[in-house]
């Protein structure tokens, strides 16, 4: 079974709440993983299992390009906020660069995060 890791910083956590609602069905596919708030989120409101794996602001995105460059994840969902600074940006510009230079889809927004999901997970 595939790894999708979900991710979204604070003004977008209600945005990927609505991205994931609409598309419970097809995340029943994945194994899903999140940062700790956005997992408590999910998992609060939803209850649709996401394992946290730890806070983004504190190492949360170097523990995920840890986790993609060991192969324990295939795709990325990360809502981010681009209009707000982050004290992690680095953490942040490492995570994409992870997932970029080891081919691993990352949707950034509803819309490529839809483009992402109609894609059937391989089996692993």
């Amino acid at each position: 079974m595939e790894t999708l890791a979900l991710i979204a910083h604070n003004q977008k956590k209600n945005e990927l709440l609505g991205w994931v609602k609409d598309h419970r069905e097809e995340l029943k596919k994945y194994k899903l993983i999140g940062t700790s708030s956005t997992a408590e989120l999910l998992n609060s409101i939803l209850e649709i299992g996401v394992e946290p794996f730890g806070h983004g602001p504190q190492g949360g995105d170097i523990l995920l390009a840890a986790k993609i460059l060991m192969d324990e994840v295939h795709r990325v969902v990360f809502f981010m906020d681009p209009h707000t600074p982050h004290s992690h940006e680095h953490d942040i510009q490492t995570l994409i660069r992870t997932a970029v230079s080891n081919n691993i889809p990352l949707a950034l927004n509803r819309t490529t995060a839809d483009f992402l999901i109609m894609q059937e997970p391989k089996k692993k």
